[in-house]
């Protein structure tokens, strides 16, 4: 009896071939699902800014809607406003801004020379020294322009397929806020009878979460743009309009995009004098700090509830899934999975199987311990 109890039990989990063959079949299907997501990335990426650009619209039509002014007709003056909104920023800026470009352009030698001079002090190196470096690195290309004739020809069938993709995802978008019940309808009617109404929930939380993100964007780069052009007005730094357009649209990437806005304006001060460059640090400093402590908080966190290390570990990823493109539009990305997460997977296991929540539990919980701590 003792030496048959001291036998161990053999466990009936064993590999087996079919174990085996299930494991292959996995490992096939998602290298498979893999490359077609890789193949298909760009048409996912396509179908969210149309998505993301439609949102607004059908908002609008739907507000003109209560006075009776058709869909079409609503959807259209929407997007008619936008373009108009963006084309008059840009007719209002563009004069200041090219100007200063010009004149960044003009002084680009002197500057580069400055702070040449500065980097050898700072690097022990001889000014010369850099200065040949950066004259070797140049002279490859001017002496050799067929390197160019590459590049170049490469921008210009972007900025081609770029126009075109912008005209069909505007159109596109112009169509789905024009007649969005069809395509939302055709979208929950996939899924069960008992599912469709947390389906049309999702659904209303992702729009909330785009339209929220839209708001503080706009605003935020208005707020961000503005702060910028006043505290570098007052420093006395010139090219102050280039570098707040530049902050203000570089506001779009979260995170990243006011590390990287913050470097040439720094730069550029740190050839006049290192004091210069230290107020430039700070007011990009304070600037940043106005706008993710006051407009994040009040325009964006009420729909899109993301944590900040949430969102720099999905920039990257976004990044790496989608490429340069997908960082514009990071942020929806990055909110649709935290909300499909928690409406998908948190919420369901946050329930029993009776359907009291969690927090009921807990409450209980801390209610029962309250009650012993008293006796």
């Amino acid at each position: 009896m003792i030496r048959g109890s001291l036998v161990p039990e053999v466990s009936d989990s064993r590999i087996t071939p079919g174990v085996i063959y299930k494991a292959v079949l996995l490992a096939f299907a998602l290298v498979i699902g893999a490359m077609i997501f890789h193949a298909l990335s760009s048409l996912i990426l396509g179908l969210l800014i149309v998505v993301i650009i439609a949102t607004p619209l059908a908002a609008f039509a739907d507000l003109l809607a209560r006075w009776h002014c058709p869909r079409a007709i609503g959807a259209t003056l929407g997007l008619l406003l936008g373009l108009a909104a963006v084309a008059g920023l840009v007719a209002l800026i563009v004069p200041v801004f090219t100007r200063e470009v010009n004149d960044f352009a003009h002084s680009l030698p002197a500057i580069s020379d400055s702070l040449t001079r500065r980097l050898g002090r700072l690097t022990g190196s001889s000014p010369a020294h850099i200065a040949s470096q950066i004259q070797h690195f140049v002279n490859n290309y001017t002496h050799d322009p067929s390197k160019l004739l590459g590049p170049v020809a490469s921008i210009g069938a972007s900025v081609a397929a770029g126009v075109a993709a912008i005209i069909v995802v505007l159109l596109t978008s112009l169509y789905t806020a024009i007649h969005p019940d069809p395509l939302v309808s055709g979208l929950i009617r996939l899924f069960p009878l008992r599912r469709r109404p947390h389906v049309h929930h999702i659904l209303m939380r992702l729009r909330t979460a785009y339209l929220g993100w839209l708001r503080g964007l706009f605003v935020g780069m208005l707020v961000l743009g503005s702060i910028t052009y006043v505290g570098l007005l007052v420093v006395g730094l010139r090219f102050a309009a280039f570098f707040a357009v530049f902050t203000a649209v570089a506001m779009i990437v979260p995170y990243f995009g006011a590390l990287v806005s913050s470097i040439p304006p720094i730069l550029y001060a740190l050839t006049i004098s290192p004091q210069k460059a230290i107020l430039v640090a700070i007011i990009y400093i304070l600037a940043h700090q106005v706008e993710s402590n006051l407009i994040q908080p009040l325009v964006v966190a009420r729909t899109v509830k993301l944590h900040p290390a949430v969102v720099a570990i999905g920039v990257v990823a976004v990044e790496q899934l989608f490429g340069f493109i997908g960082l514009l539009v990071a942020v929806p990305i990055i909110a649709t999975a935290t909300i499909l997460v928690d409406e998908l997977w948190v919420k369901p296991l946050e329930h029993r199987e009776d359907g009291a929540p969690i927090e009921q539990i807990r409450r209980a919980s801390a209610e029962g311990l309250t009650v012993r701590g008293r006796r």
